[in-house]
């Protein structure tokens, strides 16, 4: 095992992605998020010139060029930068790259990875802080992956670039200096393989992105008082592991789900109604929700921190399904 900075997990993949397969193009504006890190950039496009584009900002154009480049067989990587910008290009995300497949009767392939930051991230504003993976997962052909430590980036990025299937590679730029453990055989994790990051028998909290390191923190503070939580990451939520999510279900019979999406026709929304479908006679108190608030991200971090899925929130739901 190392202990690596997931930025530096998220630049190692890539490395090892390109040299492995020459068919990888990298379609970048700050894949590696803003300086000091983005000059480290710079060893990726010395290392494989000609296949490293730094294009104008044009998201439509961009996307649409790679998904085309994917159909006639490359495997393009297009950094979108933050995540509200795939709004510009969502008619080639999401009606053609999504649709491809399907509407060729199976004989057109697209295999392109859109990446993205998403999320809160302090003083990012109304149009820099969507987390649009909700809208993306109504989206039938999309693959979706949110890692949310090191070892994950690295080995879901090798996934998601050898699928066959148009992905979405949602980051969040506060994982960035987030530090753990990733493997010296790192193999790439398949995709629709849920994580148990922290086990406990009192209460399943359902978590992705970066709401995964807040909630292992509230795991820590609550197990000094004796409360056992069990912290699941889907990983991915197309194709999503409701089999271990629901074993967490049946094992804990309380549930909370925290994500960054907004309250409404959320991540937690989806998934609490595929709970509650599945399971509600396994439960011994209703499931709680603890999402982003219904309203426009306010650029004062102090708002932004009242809107968010806080730690106090999340302790807040979980002291509730224990009651």
């Amino acid at each position: 095992m190392r202990e690596m900075a997931y930025y530096e997990a998220k630049l190692e993949a890539l490395r090892e992605i390109m040299a492995a397969d020459d068919r990888v193009r990298l379609i970048h504006e700050t894949f590696l998020g803003l300086s000091p890190r983005r000059s480290l950039f710079g060893e990726i496009e010395k290392s494989f010139p000609g296949r490293v584009v730094s294009p104008p900002i044009s998201e439509l154009g961009v996307c649409g060029l790679a998904t085309g480049a994917a159909m006639a067989g490359l495997r393009p990587i297009v950094d979108l930068v933050t995540a509200s910008f795939t709004y510009e290009a969502w008619p080639q995300i999401c009606n053609e790259a999504a649709n491809a497949f399907y509407m060729s009767g199976g004989r057109t392939r697209a295999p392109v990875v859109f990446h993205m930051i998403h999320g809160l991230r302090g003083g990012g504003a109304a149009q820099h802080s969507h987390s649009p993976q909700a809208m993306l997962w109504n989206c039938p052909g999309l693959e979706i992956v949110l890692p949310s430590s090191p070892r994950d980036v690295k080995g879901l990025l090798k996934a998601a670039v050898a699928s066959d299937n148009p992905t979405v590679f949602v980051d969040h730029a506060l994982l960035f200096e987030i530090r753990g453990p990733v493997p010296e055989d790192d193999e790439p994790i398949p995709l629709g393989q849920a994580d148990i990051k922290r086990a406990g028998g009192d209460v399943t909290v359902v978590v992705t992105s970066y709401m995964v390191q807040r909630s292992l923190g509230v795991a820590e503070q609550l197990a000094r008082e004796g409360i056992q939580v069990e912290v699941v990451d889907p990983r991915t939520l197309v194709p999503l592991d409701f089999q271990t999510i629901m074993a967490s279900v049946e094992k804990t019979r309380r549930v909370v789900i925290v994500d960054e999406c907004h309250h409404s026709c959320g991540v937690a929304a989806e998934l609490a109604a595929r709970i509650w479908e599945a399971g509600y006679d396994k439960l011994k108190a209703p499931l709680r929700r603890v999402a982003t608030l219904d309203v426009p991200v306010p650029y004062n971090k102090t708002l932004e921190e009242f809107i968010s899925p806080s730690e106090s929130r999340i302790v807040e739901a979980i002291r509730e399904v224990l009651r």
